[in-house]
């Protein structure tokens, strides 16, 4: 395990509308606001046509190879994640989200583009005197979190 101490910044009450790609207009508005840490809660709907990452094909082999879903009508969805800087200082979304309809429920990662049907709420926690940075593990291809 690896850890650091930090402290709570400020709050964000955030609306994204109809048509905003999650990632990129969370990581846009974290650049404006000059948030490079943060923690997020996600509550609203996903349009047809948003794609997850929901798994690598094969457990433990390298290289990985992400499944993607592509969710085939509206579904709601609930979600939380993070955003830590990258080597070059750009902050970086690591959500997950659960969405659903009717009886089933998908789950994954919203990287290659998770589309708002309508309206989606995010609160987001700025996160203050944080160490964290999201740095590329070249086996797995990740750019994973070093606290």
């Amino acid at each position: 395990m690896k850890y650091s101490q930090a402290r709570q910044g400020r709050m964000f009450v955030i609306r994204l509308e109809d048509g905003d790609v999650v990632h990129e207009v969370i990581e846009n508005f974290a650049m404006q606001q000059s948030i490079s840490v943060s923690v997020l809660m996600v509550l609203g709907c996903a349009d047809e046509g948003s794609t997850l990452v929901v798994g690598p094909r094969e457990g433990r082999i390298l290289p990985v190879e992400p499944m993607m879903h592509v969710l085939q009508n509206v579904h709601e969805v609930a979600g939380v994640g993070t955003i830590f800087p990258d080597d070059e200082g750009k902050p970086v979304l690591h959500m997950h989200m659960a969405c659903g309809r009717r009886t089933e429920t998908i789950t994954g990662c919203v990287r290659r583009g998770v589309k708002v049907w309508h309206v989606m709420e995010v609160i987001l926690l700025e996160i203050l005197d944080s160490t964290g940075l999201r740095l590329l593990e070249p086996a797995s291809g990740f750019k994973l979190l070093n606290p």
